[in-house]
């Protein structure tokens, strides 16, 4: 039996909102005459929609464009200032808290360092509260301008129970962590401002989908590359990485039977050859020297400076180069399982030492994904790195709530903004300008 599923008015006026807000937002400033054709909304249904965003501070008028033989059409886009958002990058080195415009420009940011191995759920839960309050004071946002707070953490996130999300993160020591119960408790913010809490590498695949390299396609796969390793796969336009999906978990791909001691504690695991404190203790092992007491980002630096001196008259370092190019291999044996599993179309590779490695070992990694995929799927994926920089998962993070403010129709009301002079590309765009890299190769 069909079970038939009714639509009321108010479903269908969200969906509209919906349809017009994101249509806005990742392809405006656009008239009203083009956003009929672009949300396939009748005339009459555009209008009622613009005129009640526009009430609701959410729109804003972004100057004027001529028309043929006609009236100047008034262009609109969803207003920068209409609302704000909270990215939380759980890493393994820092816990990283930004506050962004409804556009995605950054407006404060705080970093709160760990300890290597310093994982204690009490101070993470105390250093995302710290890192709030200190952008709210830094930027003078009242807290009730927040449209939410996403938080990106390394493990498999599960939403299911009635206590919201827990957090399975065996390879920092977490066993079902009730994170977000955990967050509501040790922050202060209004009760209707949302928590969002996902896999870090999930949060860094919809940023790259959304504004960086993945933008425009369907299939793709988004490696985050730090300590650990992880990806988030999209397949015909779905990300995947949400409530018990462990898609985020490819670091822990068998990649060697009985191999090296991986730290979640199985043998053999992808992230035992490729995570930067894999490779760094491979690095130390074949009598690599490291500054004493050096964080991870500062001894990959000392690793890659050894590889790769600088200096015309220095000899690159012949074990340093073995330790990349073994990585190099692994990470391309890794991407070329998920090549012939999903097919993408694009695998970008994030993270921060994913992009402080990217421009030494891309080309290798390209050549042994290839070598290792079968010769169809292989050819039609490109591999590059991310766009969006080291500090995308905060991006990622922050469009955990902004997916869901879309998706409700603009879930709080704003006063309106001033009219802003005429702008001819997405606000987004603009943001994150800064944080865009070139590709190598």
């Amino acid at each position: 039996m069909v079970e038939r599923t009714q639509r009321t008015v108010r479903d269908l006026r969200r969906a509209n909102r919906t349809a017009v807000l994101q249509r806005l937002y990742f392809d405006g400033p656009m008239s009203r005459q083009e956003l009929g054709p672009a949300t396939g909304l009748s005339s009459g249904s555009v209008s009622n929609v613009v005129a009640e965003l526009t009430e609701d501070g959410l729109l804003e008028e972004a100057g004027m464009v001529g028309s043929d033989g006609g009236r100047p059409r008034t262009l609109l886009r969803v207003a920068p200032a209409s609302g704000a958002l909270i990215g939380v990058d759980v890493g393994e080195t820092r816990v990283r808290v930004e506050l962004f415009d409804l556009s995605l420009a950054e407006l404060a940011g705080a970093d709160l360092p760990l300890a290597n191995g310093e994982y204690d759920v009490q101070l993470i839960t105390r250093h995302i509260a710290d890192g709030i309050a200190t952008v709210l004071r830094k930027s003078g946002m009242a807290p009730d301008r927040l449209l939410g707070v996403g938080v990106g953490v390394p493990g498999i996130v599960d939403r299911t129970g009635p206590g919201g999300a827990v957090v399975h993160g065996q390879t920092i020591g977490w066993d079902a962590v009730p994170l977000e119960d955990l967050l509501r408790d040790a922050v202060e913010l209004p009760a209707d401002v949302g928590l969002f809490i996902n896999n870090g590498a999930k949060a860094l695949g919809q940023a790259e989908m959304w504004f960086g390299g993945g933008r425009g396609t369907k299939d793709a796969v988004i490696v985050l590359f730090g300590s650990g390793v992880g990806a988030c796969i999209v397949t015909d336009g779905v990300i995947h990485g949400g409530t018990r999906d462990s898609a985020g978990e490819w670091g822990h791909l068998t990649v060697s039977v009985r191999g090296r001691r991986c730290r979640c504690g199985a043998r053999g695991c992808l992230e035992a050859y490729t995570g930067s404190e894999a490779l760094l203790q491979r690095w130390r092992e074949a009598g690599g020297q490291l500054p004493v007491d050096a964080d991870e980002e500062t001894a990959i630096s000392v690793l890659v400076a050894a590889a790769h001196p600088q200096d015309s008259t220095l000899t690159p370092d012949p074990v340093a180069l073995s330790v990349l190019d073994e990585t190099a291999e692994y990470l391309g044996a890794g991407i070329s399982d998920l090549i012939n599993l999903f097919s993408p179309e694009r695998v970008l590779i994030g993270g921060w030492a994913g992009l402080q490695l990217g421009p030494h070992i891309l080309p290798a990694v390209r050549t042994y994904a290839t070598a290792y995929s079968l010769a169809h799927p292989a050819g039609r994926v490109t591999i590059d790195l991310g766009m969006l920089g080291p500090d995308a998962v905060t991006v990622g993070a922050a469009t955990l709530p902004l997916a869901d403010f879309f998706a409700q129709g603009g879930r709080r009301a704003m006063p309106p903004g001033k009219p802003g002079e005429r702008v001819t590309v997405p606000v987004w765009r603009t943001a994150l300008e800064g944080r865009v890299r070139r590709t190598p190769g």
